[in-house]
């Protein structure tokens, strides 16, 4: 008799355990990468939100896990943009919008010719930059956003705000609601 009740709530404890992990997963930004999000954008229109990042950017780390790692921003941004998750410093050539670009050598180190492009040579981590639905920079906005201000920051531009609303406008608005 006991192994009875016992089968139903291991069964049970299954269940929300999966549960769990789909929520999760599903609450987790989809990261691509310049060739994935370009595929995808030939069948669905919709803009590009790119986090532009360092292995050894301490605020990216924190931005990533605080802000990034938000339900309602990952949804929000997995349902509204195609998301993609650049290092500033990688080596290899990406080709966006039939330009090639490449690893620069710099110093000891060096960065990528597409962050600069994107960032308007502004090299500054993270930076997000925001990109509409032919790949063209809408705005880069450099440093580390906390998940409110973030979700301010994504709905203006997911939502097409930008066109029609100043920034601080929209900011006043967006904080009384």
């Amino acid at each position: 008799m006991k192994i009875i009740r016992f089968v139903p709530t291991c069964l049970t404890m299954v269940t929300l355990i999966m549960w769990g992990v789909t929520a999760v997963a599903q609450a987790q930004v989809q990261w691509l990468d310049w060739d994935e999000a370009a595929e995808l954008a030939k069948v669905e229109k919709k803009k590009f939100v790119v986090d532009v990042y360092t292995d050894w950017c301490g605020w990216c780390k924190k931005m990533e896990k605080a802000t990034f790692q938000n339900p309602e921003i990952a949804s929000y941004l997995n349902e509204h943009y195609y998301p993609i998750k650049f290092n500033a410093e990688r080596r290899d050539d990406i080709r966006v919008n039939d330009e090639i670009y490449r690893f620069v050598r710099s110093g000891r180190g060096g960065y990528h010719q597409l962050a600069a492009k994107i960032t308007f040579g502004k090299l500054s981590y993270p930076t997000i930059v925001f990109l509409d639905e032919d790949m063209k920079v809408i705005q880069p906005i450099a440093g580390y956003k906390d998940p409110q201000v973030f979700e301010m920051i994504i709905r203006y531009f997911g939502e097409d705000h930008h066109k029609t609303t100043p920034w601080k406008e929209y900011e006043h608005k967006y904080k009384k609601n």
